[in-house]
Parts: structure tokens; C-alpha cells; sequence
């Protein structure tokens, strides 16, 4: 057989593949119209969009895979489906800290899908209060970073709202330099966030070392003014570039290659158990000696690993902090809830910010 013929048998499989896909895509989004009907016959508030129904889907289809698409890819690709089928029930509309092709944009993609609405706010406070007024289903703010640590803003948001975290999405970071110049021989200032230039800091000093760096509100703050600037540059990322029209002088300039920031998902509704869960906590505990012990070990004797502690003041006043505390399982599970009542009488202040699925590739 030539291969002429066999590569015109391949496409012709290819086509008829393809027409099964969407057969079967028209098919679920068929389904996802009747999920919204039966909900609306219900007669009481709707929610459609349910983050641990979705995890577990996203779940199961990776165990599922054969390859040869890597898991990443093969959850990508269906979270995009999801996300055009759960339109047809409603258009979520998600608040994220910009503006526009900001890292924060890419992760709210990332976790929901290109079928919603997102809308640019400039600080991470108007996110929150964007939730919270309900003029957003959802936000997306970010809280820590593997190289920089944690953003500090965003927990202490924590201390006076009453959003819950409904989940959470990890991103890794590839941070470039832009420019409208065409070599680094004629830039005078680089342009990022303060957490961009500390990731990249090492890379700075070493092929820019005589270089202003200025610490702006966003990587697409520090692109926009690169456009205007001829002879600035950015550090940011892929989307940045192209909607800033940049030429990307050096790419992944991060210092460390797994650079990876962590976001969190913000809602009104608390979220039911998925299987793979996190929850999060805030407490406070009197000053004294071994305060710290006795707040943890409910959580020790319980066998319930904690992922992740941070320290902030509390605002009472001086010198006084809080915690905020991540573990792994969901708060209804009866050794978190356990654990969790027992915790409670050792606090001052006791908060569940929220149980919610664990990220998803």
C-alpha cells in the first residue's frame, strides 16, 4: 500500500472520529440542559456550578487515560467541554485580580474554562467585595508562591469576610523579559510585580545587573508600560506579551524552574466532599507558653496532616497573631469534625474558611 493511500485512510478515520466526538459533545450538552431544568423545577436557588462534581469528573478521566495525551492535557481539554456545557445552564461570571493577561486571568481560565465571563479588578479587595455583593459567581485571587511565599494581602482578607474558598488551582510560572527593543543592550528599566522581580532575581543580577528594576501592580501593568516605553522592558508571561505586543527577549527567566503560585477560589455556597479535599482554617489562641502546641494537637491525635501553616497579626493588637492553617480531607468527614470541635475550645478565634477539592492538574 503507498503511503499516499494509507495517509488517506488515516483522515478518513480521523473524520469519521471526529463526527463521533461531536455526536457525543451535542449529546452531554444536551444532558446539561436537562440537569438545568430539572434544578429550575425545583423551585428553590440554583446553583449549577458544583467545584468537587467537577473535580471527581476530572478525577476519573485522568485515572481513565490510556495516553497518548498526558493527563494535564487530557483534563484540559475537558475542562473546556464542561465549561461550554455548564453556559448552557448559566454563564459564570469570575472576578480576578488584573488587569487583562495577568497570571491571575490565566489560572481563572484554567481552573473554569473559556466559557464564562471574567472580569479585570485591580485589587484583590474589589474581587472580594465583588463576590460578595453577588455582582460575581466566583473570584480568583492568588495566595502563595514556591519562591516568594505567601501573599500576604490575600489572607488577611480572610479575617473579615464570610466567602469561602471553593477551591484552589496551581499554575506553574514561566515569567519572560519583553520589550518593544530588540536587545537587551538597550534597556534602561525593567517593569514587574514585586513578587516577578524576587522570582527572577538571580537572572537580574547576573544579565541586567545595572539595570532599574521598579515593582508595579501587575506583570500586565509592567507590560503596558513596556509598550509605551521603548527603552523598558517587562517581566511576564506568554498572554502579556501578545496582548501588549511585545517581542519576548529572553524567555523563562524564572530562577527556579518549578516556579509554581498557588490561587484560591472564592464563593458564597460551602462545597461538598469530593474525595481529594483540603480545608482551611483560621484560629487565634491566647499568648501563653505552648499555645501552639495545644492548638495542634487535636489535629496530632487524630492523625490529620496539616499541609501548611502561616502567621499574620490579627489587628487586635500588638503583637498578637493568627494562623491560617491548611489540612487535608473535608471539614464534614468525622475525623476532621472531631478533631475540629476539639480544636475549637483550645482558640480565641476559630474560623473554617472553607473545605474544597484539591487542584487538578
Amino acid at each position: 500500500m503507498s503511503n499516499e493511500k494509507r495517509l488517506a485512510e488515516i483522515r478518513d478515520q480521523i473524520d469519521s472520529l471526529d463526527a463521533q466526538i461531536q455526536e457525543l459533545i451535542s449529546a452531554r450538552a444536551r444532558c446539561a440542559q436537562e440537569v438545568a431544568e430539572v434544578k429550575q423545577a425545583a423551585g428553590q436557588e440554583v446553583v449549577f456550578y458544583r467545584p468537587e462534581r467537577e473535580a471527581s469528573i476530572l478525577r476519573n478521566i485522568q485515572e481513565r487515560n490510556a495516553g497518548p495525551l498526558s493527563n494535564e492535557e487530557i483534563a484540559r481539554l475537558f475542562r473546556e467541554i464542561i465549561s461550554a456545557c455548564l453556559a448552557l445552564e448559566e454563564v459564570l461570571k469570575i472576578a480576578f485580580l488584573g488587569p487583562e493577561g495577568t497570571f491571575t486571568q490565566a489560572a481563572a481560565l484554567k481552573h473554569f474554562g473559556h466559557s464564562v465571563e471574567t472580569v479585570s479588578l485591580s485589587d484583590i479587595n474589589e474581587v472580594f467585595r465583588e463576590v460578595e455583593s453577588g455582582n460575581a459567581h466566583y473570584g480568583v485571587v492568588p495566595v502563595e508562591n514556591s519562591t516568594e511565599g505567601v501573599v500576604s494581602h490575600t489572607l488577611d482578607m480572610f479575617m473579615t469576610t464570610n466567602l469561602k474558598i471553593c477551591g484552589e488551582v496551581e499554575l506553574r510560572i514561566h515569567h519572560h523579559l519583553m520589550s518593544k527593543q530588540n536587545e537587551m543592550s538597550g534597556i534602561e528599566k525593567v517593569y514587574s510585580h514585586q513578587q516577578s522581580l524576587g522570582q527572577c532575581r538571580k537572572w537580574l543580577d547576573a544579565n541586567l545587573p545595572n539595570v532599574e528594576r521598579i515593582a508595579v501592580s501587575s506583570n500586565a501593568e509592567a507590560a503596558r508600560l513596556a509598550m509605551s516605553e521603548p527603552t523598558s522592558a517587562a517581566i511576564a508571561g506568554d498572554s502579556a506579551a501578545a496582548l501588549y505586543q511585545l517581542d519576548i527577549l529572553a524567555p523563562n527567566i524564572e530562577d527556579e524552574p518549578d516556579n509554581t503560585t498557588r490561587f484560591l477560589i472564592i464563593g458564597r455556597q460551602a462545597v461538598g466532599p469530593s474525595g481529594h479535599d483540603k480545608t482551611s482554617l483560621l484560629c487565634a489562641t491566647d499568648n501563653r507558653v505552648g499555645s501552639l502546641h495545644h492548638l495542634l494537637s487535636p489535629l496530632v491525635e487524630n492523625q490529620i496532616s496539616m499541609t501548611r501553616i502561616e502567621s499574620r497579626p490579627s489587628r487586635r493588637g500588638m503583637w498578637d497573631y493568627v494562623f491560617f492553617i491548611d489540612i487535608e480531607g473535608h471539614a464534614s468527614s468525622p475525623d476532621i469534625k472531631s478533631a475540629l470541635e476539639h480544636l475549637q475550645k483550645e482558640t480565641s478565634l476559630f474560623k473554617v474558611l472553607g473545605s474544597y477539592p484539591r487542584a487538578v492538574l
